[in-house]
């Protein structure tokens, strides 16, 4: 069965989900990227993507995902036709990657940005990486360059920040500065390996 030692890693749009997994990937963590499984999945369906929303989001065989984002960001029915053609084709990855994780008997993390949004993946445990919406917005401008409508319909488009981590088993705040968060992942990494993953699994 998949999922058994899973962990989810979630949060917001540029709330450090990234940073947080390369610091317990330093830490022997295995992680699923479901993100970098997104990719390769939309650019397998990239036929698809010229039938729904046409060719000029496809070059090369790649998907322009940043010229997508821009048409499903700003119209929920296309976001939805999108997001029903992926979602399950990213969940057979996902659960066939975890298969193989689980028969290492360890802990490991399964990145996926909308867990609580999507509600398909039956996966018990969940760590939230929180920042303040404030904070998402401003470095989701600054790293990606969008201008504050479409930074903000990136966030209003997921769950808010707040409730996620009301919902989540582990939270690690990242509100300050990378000393700060790394002493977090510290924090639940200890609490996360103190735990008896045997009777959870069975």
């Amino acid at each position: 069965m998949a999922f058994e030692y899973a962990i989810v890693l979630t949060g917001g749009i540029a709330t450090g989900k990234s940073t947080v997994a390369k610091i317990f990937a330093e830490y022997g963590f295995k992680i699923i990227d479901a993100d970098d499984i997104a990719h390769e999945v939309l650019d397998a369906q990239h036929p698809q993507i010229v039938g729904m929303f046409g060719s000029g989001f496809v070059k090369e065989g790649k998907v322009d995902r940043k010229a997508l984002g821009a048409v499903v960001f700003a119209d929920k029915e296309k976001r939805k036709q999108l997001e029903a053609l992926l979602h399950p084709l990213i969940y057979e990855e996902i659960e066939a990657a975890s298969s193989k994780l689980d028969e290492l008997k360890m802990p490991y993390l399964v990145d996926i940005p909308l867990f609580f949004e999507t509600g398909r993946y039956p996966i018990k445990r969940s760590l939230v990486v929180y920042t303040t919406k404030e904070q998402q917005l401003k470095r989701l401008m600054q790293r990606d360059g969008y201008n504050t409508q479409n930074a903000l319909q990136r966030i209003e488009a997921q769950l808010p920040i707040d409730e996620k981590r009301d919902r989540a088993t582990y939270v690690i705040d990242n509100t300050g500065d990378l000393e700060h968060l790394k002493a977090e992942c510290e924090r639940v990494i200890e609490k996360i390996n103190s735990e008896d993953w045997r009777d959870e699994s069975n």
